[in-house]
């Protein structure tokens, strides 16, 4: 039987496997889906990653530490297998092994922009459940994921179960709060202390990410759809108001601080106007310009918003 443990192993990986497509690309590098060449027994399909090293032998602990850490939480995406192999030209290439999932959450909301049709409130909120716990887990084992977005919440179309998956930017957190690159997560999903240059930063990074995944949930557009990060910012500061001492002491130390536009903070129901107003309290509390007063995914998953929701069936 196949190990649920992930194990490094060195082996020509195009022989281990058939890479059946191509899925997409992730901070690692090409995904495929692939299943096993095994003769005599039908093998499930794999979420299969191609990364090139540089480096002559694999360093198991930052590929596999992140991964292993939230193995036994369902709604991350479970690596099953690491392997290093070697490509058509001679370089060394690290394939990471996933179960696979058969979508992901960009192309489900895409399916319903397409159609015109809105997702129904009752799957934006199992599917909104889903993502907190997984989050929640990750934060309670001391790692940030810091690329949270649609294309990496990977998703199964007949049980509507969701998984995190690319954590290839997470790294484990520490208290005091670790020094860290803004050069992180996608524009669109970025929180406001990173576009504004700050290097300390902590799992409220995540939670903004949640916030604008949340409001695309519903509205099947992007929130705030930037194309360069003084354009993020600028949509940011249009709809939650530009930010000052008052409601973000600190905020005009940061290093990226400019004088900008002054506007006043709007009502989150114009821009999410289909979000009940249980829905649109735990959002606003998840898009706090102050890190430290958004709220928790812990937190998150006992907000009322979530009440009425069947949790036992997740």
């Amino acid at each position: 039987m196949e190990s649920k443990a992930a194990n490094t192993t060195t082996v020509s990986a195009m022989d281990a496997f058939e890479k059946l497509e191509k899925v997409g690309e992730g901070t690692y590098g090409k995904v495929y889906r692939a299943r096993r060449r095994r003769l005599g027994r039908s093998w499930p399909s794999r979420r299969l990653v191609s990364m090139r090293t540089r480096k002559a032998s694999l360093p198991p602990l930052s590929v596999r530490s992140p991964f292993c850490a939230c193995s036994p939480e369902p709604h991350i995406v479970r690596l099953m297998d690491v392997k290093q192999g070697q490509n058509k030209e001679g370089k060394t290439v690290l394939y990471l092994v996933f179960e696979y999932m058969d979508t992901d959450l960009k192309k489900y909301i895409r399916t319903f922009r397409q159609s015109g049709e809105y997702i129904p409130s009752p799957i934006v909120k199992s599917l909104m459940y889903q993502l907190c716990k997984g989050v929640a887990f990750c934060h309670g084992h001391g790692i940030l994921h810091r690329d949270l977005k649609p294309h990496n919440l990977l998703m199964d179309r007949k049980t509507m179960m969701l998984k995190i998956a690319d954590l290839g930017l997470a790294r484990a957190f520490t208290v005091p709060l670790r020094k860290y690159t803004h050069e992180i997560l996608t524009l669109w999903y970025r929180a406001p202390e990173v576009l504004l240059g700050a290097t300390h930063y902590s799992t409220a990074v995540d939670i903004w990410s949640v916030g604008c995944i949340f409001a695309e949930l519903v509205t099947k557009q992007a929130l705030f759809p930037g194309d360069s990060e003084l354009q993020q910012l600028l949509h940011i500061f249009r709809l939650l108001g530009t930010p000052n001492e008052e409601v973000w002491p600190g905020v005009s130390k940061l290093m990226n601080w400019h004088e900008y536009p002054q506007w006043s903070p709007q009502s989150l129901s114009k821009a999410v106007p289909n979000l009940d107003v249980m829905g649109l309290d735990l959002l606003l509390q998840m898009l706090q310009y102050e890190p430290a007063k958004r709220i928790s995914a812990k937190k998150a998953m006992e907000h009322p918003y979530f009440d009425d929701l069947n949790k036992a069936s997740l």
